[in-house]
């Protein structure tokens, strides 16, 4: 996949409309570019129209016969009733604040939101947003319409993130449909007091739907490249811990090999993906994952 997306990373741009369209669009094209097809082949499709072909392309449906009379190359568009609807939850709580470099884990997480429902728009998928911490609820049901992408981005760049995630979460039905078949990315850094983001988590899946957790975390924090004494902050409690780095560094990922092994098996028990997200891998990867798990519910 192309990485030239990297240049836009910039705060000026994704928190923009426009730039959030354009990072998205770049992502996604590039992605399919290099994938050599974008449009899923199967049962169940049916003739709509001629278009001409573009870059990307699945060379399997371009019309020879055409050719042979134009001398152009046309693509036979088709449409798939899949009737799926995608669904992003997303942790709005104060942590994902956590920067490094010129972004937020949280403007990570809007450039990739951006990105898959750029992608479902393409594929005629319906698509939700929620973003929620104790303070606020930011709701967009599904829908396909071509305004409503446009009215997702509106709403990725509105939400702040403030608090913790909110302790009585226990409908969970509110937040996705049970009687269609839906993917649910449910987007966090998994930082939490008494597993109450674990525990809703679960509450999620059911046998109609593929729920996917994205764990987003920076480099930093996997990795602990610090130095020095430094004062740690809790960005949710507002609790500060004085550490010598070289000291604290062991214990600390030990820690996080633990949290990391006990959240990965106890989603996966309750037949949930969990996927670790680094903000400095390619988005390549993830848009991967979610054709994957798109093609799976088909």
């Amino acid at each position: 996949m192309k990485t030239d997306y990297q240049q836009l990373l910039k705060p000026d741009i994704v928190k923009s409309i426009s730039g959030l369209a354009l990072i998205a669009r770049v992502i996604v094209d590039g992605y399919l570019s290099g994938l050599n097809h974008s449009r899923r082949v199967g049962p169940g499709m049916e003739f709509s129209q001629f278009r001409s072909y573009e870059p990307g392309d699945d060379l399997r449906l371009l019309d020879w016969k055409m050719l042979a009379r134009s001398g152009r190359y046309y693509i036979k568009q088709s449409e798939i009733e899949t009737n799926i609807a995608v669904t992003f939850i997303l942790d709005a709580s104060k942590s994902m604040l956590h920067t490094e470099g010129e972004l937020s884990k949280m403007d990570y997480v809007r450039v990739l939101v951006a990105s898959l429902a750029y992608l479902c728009h393409q594929q005629g998928d319906a698509v939700g947003m929620f973003a929620l911490n104790d303070h606020h609820l930011h709701l967009l049901q599904p829908k396909n319409q071509k305004q409503h992408f446009n009215r997702l981005l509106l709403e990725l760049l509105s939400i702040t993130n403030e608090g913790t995630w909110p302790k009585n979460t226990n409908d969970s039905r509110k937040l996705h449909d049970r009687t269609h078949k839906e993917l649910i990315f449910f987007i966090t850094d998994l930082y939490e007091e008494q597993n109450e983001l674990t525990e809703f988590i679960k509450q999620l899946k059911t046998l109609r739907n593929e729920v996917v957790v994205l764990h987003v975390m920076g480099k930093n924090e996997l990795e602990f490249n610090y130095h020095g004494n430094l004062i740690f902050e809790d960005l949710e409690t507002g609790a500060k811990v004085k550490v010598k780095a070289t000291d604290a560094k062991k214990e600390y990922m030990k820690s996080l090999d633990r949290m990391i092994k006990k959240n990965r098996d106890a989603l996966l028990a309750q037949g949930i993906s969990y996927h670790l997200m680094n903000v400095d891998e390619n988005l390549g990867e993830t848009i991967g994952l979610f054709i994957k798990k798109r093609n799976k519910l088909l």
